[in-house]
């Protein structure tokens, strides 16, 4: 069973953000959908392709006093596939 991108609380041209190697400066970009072995499908600011695993990046939310923080991915999916059990 192939899992898509709302089942992980992803939607496309959702602002994500990624490190290209340990301890390198984040790179923003936005979400493009789900590829065939699982990854996350990117585009960065200039729109260059990307395919990295969930556990890489990281999702723009809204804080708890509004102002704008980023979420781990793998916390957003494991939030969104726990909500599932109840509806």
């Amino acid at each position: 069973m192939t899992v898509g991108l709302e089942e992980l609380g992803l939607r496309p041209g959702e602002r994500v953000r990624w490190r290209p190697r340990e301890g390198a400066r984040w790179v923003e970009g936005t979400v493009t959908g789900r590829e065939r072995d699982g990854s996350i499908g990117l585009r960065d600011r200039e729109g260059r392709a990307r395919a990295l695993p969930l556990d890489r990046i990281e999702v723009a939310t809204t804080g708890r006093r509004g102002g704008r923080t980023w979420e781990p991915a793998t916390e957003r999916a494991a939030r969104t596939e726990q909500l599932g059990l109840f509806g």
